[in-house]
Order: structure tokens, then sequence, then C-alpha cells
């Protein structure tokens, strides 16, 4: 049987459902070979020669085809048809033919199909092809540079600017985007306006809204009313007229629905409408497809097959009737700029198969799949029209002009399925209605209102609203801006905030590092002239080795320039850089960059060895002062990487910092002699902003003593460990529910707690004693106690049996230390029995030492707290 492979087993057991028992179909499970994360993977003297590893999980894999092989010699890839699919095909035919899994008689063929249905896959096992080489040599090329930069500029980070992570060849120019759209909304400097409303009654009693346009003769601009005082003044020239409707204009208009999806518009549209990231969007993405729902997922193509066309019109009539479709199928121009990695666009693979017929269980594949669904019917049908109406409105001098527009949709077309969302969503006045207005028509004055408005800054870049401009600079390619947007996240170099995309401060710095020393790489040109040159390797126009010569030629002599550098030098280069960000000009003109707290000496931009960056005085140690990485005002946002100074306990400095685990409170420095100062999480529920020193003391001086226990004067304590707030008696911890009881709770409630604790637990922690029996020989007191399989003696930390044949009242001490001596192992010998009889107990214990050996780790748990 000739031996299929695909990448999934999700995809294999489909695919070999419809193959048939004629076909032995195996998964991949993905890429089987990588470069070595190591120095010289890729091998620039020696022809850029590339190193690959068969990784640990893969071998299986490997061997599970190789011992296929046997039984038939015939091998057939069936992976994805993109650039990465014929990566793998390639690397498995390399793999097995070093396995020598692939001989001289052995037929190698390739396959793709665009959709995994019974159609798509019979028809592609008809028409065999060979691995594509020059598609090959792209993806070969990507590979090096990618390795070539991250194993090269990586190190040249680590040194020179400490906490920063990695670069990429794409994944740096997309932090730039992020963290040039901060610094703009930093820099902007908002603009007051004003714009006048007016409520206006029609004389059959509608009332409609329309604005001001015109104001003493003339036309009105944007900041023409600039102030309150302006504006009032308009508002009331407005309310001293009459108005008549001047004119009304009514215009027909048409909107076309838009291109089904490709993958970048997906990952837009997705987070649009869902809130979705473009890792969550092509997950399950990947899941409809290997399902045969919808054909693949990883393409620049927005051009449809004819027989999905036809298909679609079919379902478009079938659903809404022959009155949505347009008199001719519509077509679309595939955007992608080489024919060899063209697709088909995404679309369902049955067009007659709603989201209800599909009966998709999981949340995300559903919606996604409907929203597929609904793009690629709408993509077909009729324009909507519509009759947008502008009506004129003034005063009988001229002096003001009132306008109104609005519009009636006359008929529906593809809006009736779908319609595209919108990235920053706006109030548009022509999609409000208009009533049935007539020129001379009088309109009486309801209500002016004169509304203040403030220019905005450019919003923050969503997941769908980057990829879009990374789309539009042509920066990286579809099936690798979920990567590269989960990356830069992954790397704490951008943080997503209620779905917007904010620069962190290692982010910061590396984009102000590579844009001064490495401003080549991180140009959006550059790095989409780079995309261009590996589409022609693609298209067999380029050789790979001579573009990446190239490219190392140039980027090889930038990594040596900086090998000299010294970190003083860069983080002054780099304050140069951030000056106007970090140091704005003050309103009284002073020095931005003087130190608040001596007055002499300078601010600069610092790293902290948690990798992060804060402001400090060019004093240190002397003066102290610190603040938040980022422009003036950000001191109450956040805590400083020395933290915040709450106050002095004797001599020791307590402060508010955050870890890596939230906010804490700390009481002195670390230093040599003393690594690890005294340090309490914040308990949930408690804001940094309300910490003072008080509650910090609170904190440090955690576990509280409650006072001695009334049975036994062990003290009980209060305290906050892993699992909350709690009391503790010996080694019995007991929960309780509010975290300021720790603070306040005294004996009758602690003994209380305990008690409950004790009794839940069968009442093993206060279990009382049937009987002493004195001491042994070793030292220690020997009782009888009574347990959940019967009574025992218990001597320190050993528990022995008493024989069921044997009376406990009547045991006497001498049978009691040979029963404890044989538990203990010990002869008799107090050194010797301590030891194995608690390794004994843990052991090899029956089920009731099970739950004592489970309260000791509990009980260890709770003091490592």
């Amino acid at each position: 049987m000739p031996v299929v492979v695909v990448e999934s087993p999700a995809k294999a057991k489909t695919i070999n459902k419809y193959l048939g028992s004629d076909y032995t179909v195996l998964a991949s499970f993905g890429h089987v070979r990588d470069l070595p994360p190591k120095d010289g993977s890729v091998d620039p003297d020696n022809e850029f020669e590339m190193t690959w590893e068969i990784a640990a999980d893969s071998r299986k894999h490997v061997k599970a085809i190789a011992d296929a092989l046997k039984d038939d010699p015939e091998l057939i890839l069936a992976t994805d048809p993109d650039r990465e699919g014929e990566a793998i095909s390639w690397h498995l035919q390399e793999a097995l033919t070093k396995r020598r899994a692939i001989k001289k008689d052995t037929k190698v063929s390739r396959v793709t199909f665009n959709a995994i249905t019974k159609n798509a896959v019979t028809e592609a096992m008809q028409s065999p092809r060979q691995v594509d080489t020059p598609l090959v040599e792209a993806y070969l090329a990507r590979r090096a540079l990618d390795y070539l930069v991250g194993f090269n500029l990586s190190p040249v980070l680590w040194r020179k600017l400490p906490g920063a992570k990695s670069a990429g060849r794409v994944q740096s120019v997309c932090l730039r985007l992020i963290v040039e759209r901060e610094m703009e909304i930093e820099a902007f400097k908002p603009q007051e306006y004003w714009t006048i409303k007016a409520l206006l009654e029609t004389p059959r009693g509608q009332q409609f809204e329309a604005r001001l346009t015109h104001f003493a003769g003339s036309k009105l601009d944007r900041f023409d009313l600039g102030n309150e005082t302006q504006a009032e003044l308009a508002a009331s020239a407005v309310s001293k007229r009459d108005l008549k409707v001047a004119s009304v204009e009514a215009k027909p208009a048409s909107r076309n629905p838009a291109p089904p999806f490709m993958t970048s518009t997906l990952q837009q549209e997705a987070s649009r409408k869902f809130g979705m990231g473009a890792r969550q969007t092509m997950s399950a993405a990947q899941r409809l497809y290997e399902a045969g729902l919808i054909t693949y997922m990883r393409t620049d193509g927005i051009d449809m097959a004819p027989e999905a066309v036809m298909s679609a019109r079919d379902a478009i009539k079938d659903k809404f009737g022959e009155e949505y479709l347009p008199s001719s199928p519509r077509m679309y121009k595939n955007k992608a700029k080489n024919a060899q990695e063209a697709h088909e666009c995404i679309r369902p693979t049955d067009m007659f198969v709603s989201t209800e017929k599909a009966r998709i269980a999981d949340a995300d594949q559903r919606k996604l799949y409907d929203l597929i669904y609904k793009r690629t019917l709408a993509s077909q049908m009729a324009a909507a029209k519509m009759e947008r109406t502008t009506v004129d409105i003034k005063s009988d001098d001229g002096e003001v002009v009132l306008r109104a527009t609005g519009q009636v949709v006359l008929f529906e077309g593809f809006i009736a399925i779908y319609e595209e969302g919108r990235d920053d969503t706006v109030v548009d006045d022509d999609d409000k209605r208009l009533p049935v207005l007539h020129v001379g028509d009088k309109t009486d004055k309801k209500d002016i209102t004169p509304e203040q408005h403030f220019t905005q800054p450019p919003p923050r870049y969503t997941e769908a609203t980057l990829v879009k401009r990374m789309e539009e600079l042509g920066i990286g390619r579809p099936s690798t801006y979920a990567s590269i947007v989960t990356t830069i996240q992954d790397r704490d170099y951008v943080k997503k905030d209620k779905n917007r995309l904010i620069p962190q401060d290692k982010g910061r710095l590396v984009t102000a590092f590579l844009s001064n020393y490495f401003h080549r790489y991180v140009e959006y040109d550059f790095t989409a002239s780079l995309e261009n040159e590996l589409d022609e390797v693609s298209a067999g126009e380029a050789d790979y080795k001579e573009l990446l010569a190239a490219f190392w030629r140039d980027f090889s002599a930038a990594v040596a320039e900086t090998s000299e550098l010294r970190i003083t030098e860069v983080l002054d280069k780099i304050n140069e850089v951030l000056e106007p960000h970090l140091f704005p000009p003050t309103e009284d003109g002073s020095d931005p960059r003087a130190c608040p707290n001596c007055g002499n000496g300078r601010l600069s931009m610092r790293t902290a060895r948690s990798g992060g960056a804060f402001i400090g005085c060019s004093n240190y140690p002397e003066c102290r002062f610190t603040r938040p990485f980022g422009p003036p005002g950000t001191e109450d946002s956040g805590i400083g990487p020395d933290g915040k100074l709450l106050g002095y306990d004797n001599e020791d400095k307590i402060t508010l910092r955050d870890g890596r685990f939230g906010p804490y409170v700390q009481r002195g420095d670390a230093t040599e002699e003393n690594p690890k100062p005294p340090r309490s999480s914040l308990p949930k529920g408690w804001s940094p902003e309300a910490i003072d020193l008080e509650k910090a003391l609170m904190l440090l001086n955690l576990p509280r003593e409650v006072g001695p226990h009334p049975e036994d004067g062990v003290m009980i304590e209060a305290g906050i460990g892993r699992f909350g707030p709690f009391v503790k008696h010996g080694t019995v911890y007991a929960n309780i529910k509010d975290v300021d009881e720790v603070f306040e709770i005294g004996m009758n409630r602690a003994v209380e707690v305990l008690a409950q604790k004790a009794a839940g637990r069968g009442g093993r922690a206060t279990a009382k004693a049937l009987k002493e029996l004195g001491d042994h020989p070793d030292g220690g007191k020997m009782s009888i106690m009574e347990g959940r399989y019967g009574p025992y003696v218990k001597w320190e930390k050993v528990n022995a049996t008493i024989p069921k044949d044997t009376d406990p009242d009547s045991l006497t001490v001498e049978a009691a230390i040979e029963l404890v001596n044989a538990k203990a192992g010990a002869k008799g010998k107090k050194k010797t029995a301590k030891k194995p009889a608690a390794k004994k107990t843990t052991a090899k214990k029956p089920a009731a030492k099970k739950t004592a050996a489970k309260k000791t780790t509990k009980a260890k748990k709770a003091d490592d707290e």
C-alpha cells in the first residue's frame, strides 16, 4: 500500500476515510527537522550550509514512516499546499533518504489539495508532481535569514542592553510599529473645537438633527469655533433666526460586498467581531480545515474556484431568492504576487452547509465558520442599494446654514447576511433616517446645543489593525502574522490590554537600540524589499544563496561595529534618542533633566536587573530618586525598579515593590550579607495604591502570635500562605476567609476554627491518648491512641499498630517498647530509630498512616510559606 504522509493525525484520519484501505496514511506531526539552537547551524563561510536535526519527539514518527515503506516502496507527500508544507515534504524526503528508507526504486511524489474533501483528495492523487525546489529554496532562505539575525543580533542585545531577550528579522520591525504609534500618542497635543447641533421639527411634527455648517455667511472649518465663547455666539445666532429648508438632494448609492477572506483579512475580522487573537483565529481555522469544512487557511489569494462560485450562487438563490444574485458572478483579483504561492480564498468546502448544519461543538470554531460562511456568500451577492439625502436649512439672511444627512436602504442585497466590521467605530450621520422634507418647509427649533470636542490621538494598534498595517507595508506574510504578533507578547515587549497593544519598557529599549545601531534592518522599506526578493526566489527568478550572501555581507559588518560599544555609551545614546519622550520641555522653562530631589543631579534612563528601565539620578547612591520609565507625570501610575519608599521601621527601609508574581513589600535592601531580605506579597484584594507604612509592617510582621492553646500551651499563629489566610496550631492549619481577620482574630475564634478543622479531618490533629504508658528508654512519652484502623502505640514520630489479639488496656510498657522498636527497626537505639521511622512511616503505611503523612506534608508546605 502506498504510504501517504500529512502533517496532523486529524488530517490523516479524514484523508484515510476518503482513500480507504488501499493506502497507509500517517502523520509527520508538523516539522520533523529544524536548525539546532546553537551557533554554527548556518555556515556563512561554506555557502550557507545548514545543519539540520530531527527533533526528539519527531524521531518515532519518522521511524513509523520508514517502517511503513518497507512493505510498499511508494511515498506520497501530501503536506499543506504552501511554502511551509513544501518544506515539510522536503525535510521528510531528505530525512528518509538519509535513513535509507527511500531507495532507488522508491517512488516519491508530491500532491496538494486546497480542501480536505473526497473530490479534492482523489483529484490530487491523480495529479502527482515532485517537490517544488524554488518553494523549498525560498523556505531555506527565510529560515537562514531568521537564524542569522536571531543568533547574531540577540547576543548583542544581551551584552549591550541588559534584560532584552531577542531580536528578529520581522518581529523587530513589527515592534517598531507599535512603539512609534505609542510615541505619537504621547506626543499628541489635543486641540479643542466646538460644533453646534440643532434639534429641529418639521411642519408635520417630525423631529430630526442638523449641524451648523455656515456661520456669518462663511463655511465653518473644523477649528473655526475654537472655544466656548465662540460656540455660544454661534448658537445664539442660530436660536435668534427663523429657519427654512433651502434644498433637498437625494442621490442613489450602492455598496458592494467585501471579497472573500484570505489569511490576513480573516484575522482582522475575527479580532474586530470576536476579539480573537491571531493565534487563536489560526488555531480554530486549522481545526476547521482538518475537519474538511473550509479550504486551506494560509493564503494570499481572494479568488474562488469556478465551481465554488457557481455553488455559492446556487446557495444564495436557494436561501434568498434570485433578486439577491448579480447578473454575472463576481470576480476578485488575486493579491498574491507569486502565482506559485497563490491559493484559493478561505471559504466553506460546501456552500450549502450553514453553521447550523455543520454542528460544530467548539465555540471558537463555530464563530469562525459562521464568519467564513457568511462572508463567502455575501461576496457573490448583489450590491446593497440606498438613497442618500442631504438637506440644507438656511436663515432668510443667509447668515447661518445647517445641514442634515441621512440614508434609506432601498434594497439590502448582501447586507442581508453580512456586513464587514470597522476597526474604530464612529457614528456616521449618513446612517440616520430623515423625515420627508420639502424646499420652503419651516423648521421649528426645539433645542440648540453647543458640543465641545477635542482632537484624538491615533488609536493604539489592535492585532487586527497591526496585521492590516503589516500587510500594507509588505512586512511578513500571511503564514507568519500570527506567530510574529504572539512572539512580541510572549517576550514581554508588548502587552495586550482591552485588545490594544501597548509597548513595554523592554520593547521601547530594543526599538531605540535597533533604530540607532541597526537602522537599516528595522526599516519598513528594507523588510518589504527583502520579502519581495524572497518571493522572486520562490518563483524561481532568483538564487537564494546570492540573496543570503548580499544580506550577510552588510549585516555581519553592522554586528561587528557594535562589538566595541560600552553599555554606558549605548545608554547615553538611547537617552538622547528618547529624550523628547522621557524629558519633554517644562512649562516654566527649567531643565527637564534636573533631579527634583537633590537639585543638582541629572536624570537619565537606566536599566534595572529585572530588565526593565527607569529614570534615576546621576548622584546615586547619595540621591536615590527614581521614577517609572516614561515622561514626567507617570510617578503615580507605577512602582519604580528600586521600589516605592513607604517609610522606616527603626533603621530598616520599608519599600513597596513590583515583582514577577505581583506587588510585595520588603524590609531593607538585598546585600551580599542579606541577599533575601524579608518580604511579603500583597494579599488578594489589596491594591498597591492603598499600601502605607502601617499596612506594610502588618504584613512583614506575619505570622502573628495569637496566644498559647488552652489544651497544650503550644502557640497559635495567624498568617497568610499560598492558599490564603490561616491559623496554625502545631502541624494543623485551618483556613480563614477574610485576610483582615489574620490581624484581628482572637483566642476563642482561633480555637473554634482549629477544632472545626480537626473535626473535619477525623479529629486526628487533637486526638487524645487512650492511655499514657510512660517514657521510652531513649526518651519521649509513649501513648496508646485510637486510630482509624484500630489502636496503636505512639512514640514521637513512630506509630506502631497493636495486634488484633492484644487488649490495649493490658499492654505493658515492655510490650509497647518492643512494638515501637520493631516498627522503627532501631533495636532500641534512639539515634538510629528516629530517622528510619520517618522514612518507613511515609513509605510503608497502612491507609490510616497515609492520612498522617499528608498532614505532615501540608504542614511543611505551610511552614515554607
